[in-house]
């Protein structure tokens, strides 16, 4: 039997209606429960197979917890140690290098000094700051608020600089961002589940909590919606979440991603409404289900994401004895890290060596998957057309995304798949061509 546990805080309806609609679907071999803690004992599995996360964020021992529970092989929701690590500037940061538009944002150090600093902490900083490059930047109105925080906390609208200087004196030791404020006409908050699952929700943040979701019917760009949902997916297969929210501000068309670092999000009935609420208990219950039958006793069955997976394959291309040594002290630890590793090594083969499924992942591997549902028009870039279109699809190139990652070698592998059309890609710039519709859209 494998247990599906949720670890919990104050909800009062996500929790117990997620236990119930896992068992209703009574898949033989799985059962859900909430979390139960005896004792933690190093080294020691827990008897869940898979744990859903709601509450460690704000409670330090459950996510020691959950830690050791991942190191022995429950597959955690989500990945207690890449959230340890994560926060919303580097979100932001990141967001840059996917090609998903966000705000103008700065980082600021803490008005008041840690403990235990001194003056002398601080002297590879400049004094005074570059107050009026980062106010020319990000411009007037804009918010501050954590650079790590969540739940809307010490968060402030500021309308000019005075504002600014008042705000930040209140702060504290908190470290702070300034971001650009978007004048938005549109605004969407969207559930993300398991690599593919996006469920996009109107939103209107400046109501009062209970009423931001929109529950009247409303008519949007079916393009719009579509690049709302590549956005996410791009987010959040980057971050390796597997339950997040993205927000997006809509500005000229333009959609920005506003807060995505939301691994437990709210999932309350008395706020999402009914229909959301129905949405992301079935397929949160979906996903468990899903991740309890594909897990392996004992092995790292922790959601990775390509920020981290790419960065583990630059090392292995830096010097061959190094990738060796890494790799089998890697496969100690985490089995699957290994099994990435293997595969990246094909990086180092020449593209015409490679057999047509070693192409095809190493392809994929770079530039990111999709499905059907995902799939856009690919015959808008020049040299596409409805056959070409129906040969990548069976490749699994859906999105302009994914075409927009492309490099000479993804052109290569591409190619090596093809039985016509060579040389295509690279002579017509599919990559530039891809980015400037996502651009356009």
């Amino acid at each position: 039997m494998k247990k599906i546990g949720i670890l919990f805080g104050q909800e009062n309806t996500f929790p117990q209606a997620f236990v119930n609609k896992v068992n209703e679907k009574a898949v033989e071999g799985i059962v859900a429960e909430a979390v139960t803690i005896d004792k933690v004992m190093q080294g020691e599995p827990t008897e869940y197979a898979v744990i859903i996360d709601r509450i460690s964020q704000d409670v330090p021992f459950y996510r020691a917890y959950l830690k050791n529970a991942a190191l022995c092989g429950t597959a955690v929701l989500n990945n207690p140690f890449w959230w340890s690590a994560d926060e919303k500037f580097f979100n932001n940061a990141l967001a840059t290098k996917v090609g998903v538009p966000v705000p103008k944002t700065v980082l600021l150090p803490s008005k008041e000094r840690p403990d235990d600093t001194t003056g002398e902490s601080f002297r590879n900083l400049k004094f005074p700051l570059d107050w009026e490059g980062m106010f020319n930047y990000v411009g007037f109105p804009a918010f501050m608020k954590p650079f790590s925080g969540g739940g809307w906390k010490n968060v402030y609208k500021l309308d000019h600089q005075g504002e600014f200087f008042k705000s930040y004196g209140e702060t504290g030791q908190l470290v702070m961002m300034l971001q650009e404020a978007i004048d938005f006409t549109a605004y969407f908050r969207c559930y993300y589940l398991n690599g593919d699952r996006v469920h996009i929700m109107p939103y209107e943040p400046r109501n009062p909590h209970h009423l931001r979701y929109v529950t009247e019917p409303q008519d949007f760009d079916p393009a719009l919606l579509q690049l709302v949902e590549d956005y996410v997916i791009a987010l959040n297969h980057a971050l390796g979440y597997d339950f997040n929210t993205v927000e997006f501000a809509i500005r000229d068309g333009i959609p920005y991603a506003i807060d995505f670092c939301n691994p437990a999000p709210d999932a309350e009935l008395t706020s999402v409404g009914a229909a959301n609420f129905e949405w992301i208990v079935e397929n949160a219950a979906n996903m468990a289900i899903e991740r309890a039958l594909k897990h392996q006793e004992g092995a790292n069955n922790l959601t990775w994401g390509t920020f981290m997976q790419n960065n583990i394959k630059d090392f292995t291309s830096m010097n061959v004895e190094g990738v060796n040594q890494a790799t089998e002290a890697v496969h100690k630890i985490y089995s699957h890290i290994e099994k990435e590793v293997k595969l990246e090594a094909a990086t180092e083969v020449a593209v015409e060596e490679m057999d047509a499924e070693v192409a095809k992942s190493s392809l994929l591997k770079s530039i990111g998957t999709a499905t059907e549902a995902d799939k856009v028009d690919l015959k808008k870039i020049k040299g596409v057309g409805p056959k070409l279109e129906g040969v990548l699809n069976s490749i699994g190139i859906y999105t302009f995304v994914q075409v927009s990652k492309m490099t000479a070698r993804e052109y290569d592998l591409v190619d090596s798949l093809l039985t016509t059309f060579k040389g295509r890609a690279k002579r017509d710039q599919w990559a530039e061509q891809a980015k400037a519709l996502l651009n356009e859209n």
